[in-house]
């Protein structure tokens, strides 16, 4: 018999700077609760929620704005199972399925990350090429296909 596993439906936003196509430099935060822990801005999707919907509020309360355009959403849900430590305060979902779509700051975005719940601590914009040093190791796989992804379209 096989263990059923759930997946928490999930967004995540890869962000670039409003001087985006000419900068391609990817916005990354770095987690209050896990030191060095840096990754893209993501949230659950609520119950009667789109994934776009979702977007925007996590956004707004994660890096204080939701002044973004949509650029692409990668074609699919992607998979990615916790580590044992956060599966287990994550319980009953073995990992989460996340929607990707990759967001331009508008000119007027005000990112600040003291909000009502901060999630973030710290945040910079990286190279592509840096960007996968700075990753927690199990979202790893996932960020070199989405990026992979996106430029193979040649958004970055």
């Amino acid at each position: 018999m096989t263990e059923k596993k759930f997946y928490r439906p999930n967004v995540a936003a890869i962000i670039v700077s409003s001087d985006y196509p000419k900068t391609k430099d990817i916005f990354i935060a770095e987690r209050s609760d896990l030191v060095g822990v840096w990754q893209f801005p993501q949230g659950g999707i609520d119950e009667g929620e789109t994934s776009e919907e979702a977007l925007f509020r996590e956004l707004k309360e994660e890096i204080g704005t939701k002044k973004v355009e949509i650029i692409a959403e990668y074609p699919e849900w992607i998979a990615y199972d916790f580590p044992p430590h956060v599966a287990a305060k994550m319980a009953p979902y073995a990992g989460q399925k996340q929607r990707y779509y990759l967001v331009r700051l508008k000119s007027e975005a005000v990112i600040n990350l003291e909000t009502k719940h901060p999630e973030f601590k710290a945040y910079r914009f990286v190279n592509i090429d840096e960007l996968l040093g700075h990753i927690a190791h199990f979202k790893k796989a996932v960020y070199e296909q989405v990026i992979s992804h996106f430029r193979a379209k040649g958004y970055l």
